[in-house]
């Protein structure tokens, strides 16, 4: 049995996102090394923490492609992501999902977090700033 999350992200970021969260977002997307845009990496040297929006290609256990693709637009920035992350990492993951959501111009579900082997995800949702993690109950299931 592996410990994959299937990880999802649809949001958009604020114009006025801080160059640090830029650079950190990029660094977990591999678009860049850490230090490399010039931005104070507060953590330094990133130990144990891998990029968790980096991997591309076929999924090893979710199904379809793992992508990660960060744009600028008219509005500021956008992000769509579709990752598999190990267990050991979904600190790192719950940290990087409240800085996007504080970041965040998009209200309400920004992303999905699903064990890889159940069937319905739980909603990663921005309120207001603030990162709100709600699971779905699956169909059929008794609701009090």
């Amino acid at each position: 049995m592996s410990d994959v999350y299937a990880v999802d992200f649809a949001l958009d970021l604020q114009a006025s996102v801080p160059s640090s969260v830029l650079a950190d977002l990029r660094w977990h997307l591999g678009i860049e090394a850490a230090g490399e845009s010039g931005a104070d990496d507060p953590g330094g040297e990133r130990g144990d923490v891998v990029p968790l929006l980096a991997a591309r290609g076929p999924a090893a256990r979710i199904g379809g492609v793992l992508v990660g693709e960060f744009t600028w637009t008219a509005g500021g920035w956008s992000l769509t992501a579709r990752q598999e992350v190990h267990a050991e990492l979904l600190p790192e993951l719950d940290s990087l999902a409240e800085r996007l959501a504080w970041n965040s111009s998009t209200e309400g579900v920004i992303g999905q977090i699903r064990f890889y082997e159940e069937d319905v995800p739980d909603l990663l949702i921005n309120r207001s700033g603030r990162l709100v993690k709600t699971s779905l109950a699956p169909a059929g299931t008794a609701t009090a």
